[in-house]
């Protein structure tokens, strides 16, 4: 009786971490974001929104047409980048930057933050020329 009981309760421990964890793992899917695309622009970065969940870059930019348009680059948590050097004002507003970025499938002006150079040079994430 007392194995089927040590059974059972452990049973119950993992189902109860497994429906703990499971928003968790739903929140960071990046399913939205194309695997097989690295899209480049240039543009003046018009904030930078260092806080949780996740870290937004605002860009705008000069579209194909001669409008302006404003891309959203999303990027990790606040945490994890100030572990690597992020700083609020390592994106300052006004500042002209290249980036790439993983564009959304849906085709809208957003992306997930692969990498960014500055005219100076200086390089933020990924960059292979």
């Amino acid at each position: 009786m007392k194995i089927v009981n040590s059974l059972a309760l452990r049973v119950l421990v993992a189902a109860g971490f497994l429906f703990a964890i499971q928003p968790t793992i739903a929140h960071h899917s990046f399913a939205g974001f194309s695997n097989d695309e690295v899209k480049e622009f240039t543009g003046t970065i018009k904030e930078f929104q260092f806080r949780n969940p996740h870290v937004w870059i605002q860009i705008l930019t000069t579209n194909a047409e001669g409008q302006e348009e404003e891309w959203s680059v999303e990027w990790g948590s606040p945490n994890q980048l100030g572990r690597r050097g992020i700083r609020p004002a390592t994106f300052p507003p006004g500042a002209e930057v290249t980036v790439r970025i993983r564009p959304m499938i849906n085709g809208s002006a957003a992306g997930a933050f692969v990498g960014a150079k500055f005219p100076d040079g200086t390089i933020i994430g990924q960059w292979e020329d």
